[in-house]
């Protein structure tokens, strides 16, 4: 049994997916299996897939379900104690299961790892920032998800590694959300276990504005938020990290014009928890809203990313 079970879903990502595989396979530490679900691709993803010949790589094509289900599925197909997310479109540097192993044995009770992770995009690569005071780089700490996660999450689907049994407690992807699975799956990861979280930036998320949570506009097809209201006195971070949730909502409602939506996510935030940029974006009209989304976007295809939260 590999004491790594890789899990990769593929939808269409036939412009990355070589170099995804090909991260993997040059880790140096080899002790892995590699599960690809192909959600039902219609580009050439399936033949880059075949396209490698290793042992350790087994492939299993489904018709398309969405990226929760393919997720899933793979994860029910693992053989390992740790799974280990990732992205067809990211990739890892060769030292990143060498890094996790090492947490695992330096840290045995624990059963969340994660590490930094990077953000590319067409011009520009940047270092991630956390909330977590005086983080230094390279450092090692285990913390609580919520209060360390408030500009960018410690936790990602290319850089993160469970336990098996984690999945066992809390259950697997909700398929059912179309953006905002990962969000849903660390909220309740946050609520049962600590993460052992290593500053070292060992994994690349490739940003791209065609991406579901950059193209869902549907208020609806995001991550329903109200049942984790009930654990906010066991949690205290948890107030604020959900506020914050509730005002990316609320701001995309506002943006298309979803009045209702907005209203609703706008009472539940308590505005003491947002800084002054997101007050003035909650205030702001819908075609200031509009004006400003436009000039993010062209500001990001310069590799100039503006973020709210910072």
């Amino acid at each position: 049994m590999a004491k790594f079970s890789v899990v990769i879903a593929v939808y269409n990502k036939e412009g990355f997916l070589s170099q995804t595989i090909q991260s993997v396979l040059a880790q140096t530490f080899e002790d892995f299996e590699i599960i690809i679900v192909n959600d039902g691709s219609t580009d050439t993803s399936e033949q880059i897939i075949k396209s490698f010949d290793d042992p350790r790589i087994n492939y299993y094509y489904q018709e398309n379900a969405g990226a929760g289900a393919a997720r899933n599925a793979a994860i029910s197909m693992t053989t390992s104690k740790y799974i280990a997310l990732l992205d067809a479109d990211d990739y890892w540097d060769q030292g990143y299961l060498q890094c996790i192993n090492l947490l695992v044995k330096t840290y045995p009770e624990e059963k969340v790892f994660a590490v930094a992770c990077r953000i590319e995009n067409r011009k520009k690569t940047s270092a991630p920032v956390y909330s977590i005071a005086n983080l230094q780089p390279n450092e090692t700490r285990v913390l609580d998800f919520f209060d360390s996660s408030y500009i960018n999450s410690i936790l990602t689907s290319s850089s993160t590694v469970l336990h098996h049994s984690v999945f066992n407690k809390i259950g697997v992807y909700n398929p059912k959300i179309k953006s905002g699975q990962d969000t849903d799956l660390w909220i309740r990861i946050g609520l049962h276990y600590k993460v052992v979280f290593k500053n070292t930036p060992y994994a690349t998320y490739n940003y791209s504005p065609s991406s579901l949570s950059n193209t869902t506009f549907n208020i609806n097809e995001k991550i329903d938020l109200y049942p984790y209201k009930q654990f906010e006195n066991k949690h205290s971070s948890l107030q604020k990290f959900l506020d914050l949730n509730h005002f990316s909502i609320a701001i995309l409602a506002k943006k298309t014009g979803n009045i209702e939506g907005f209203e609703k996510h706008f009472k539940e935030i308590n505005q003491e928890n947002l800084n002054k940029k997101q007050r003035f974006l909650l205030n702001a009209s819908p075609l200031m809203l509009k004006s400003l989304a436009l000039m993010k976007r062209v500001l990001e295809t310069l590799g100039l990313p503006l973020s709210a939260f910072k």
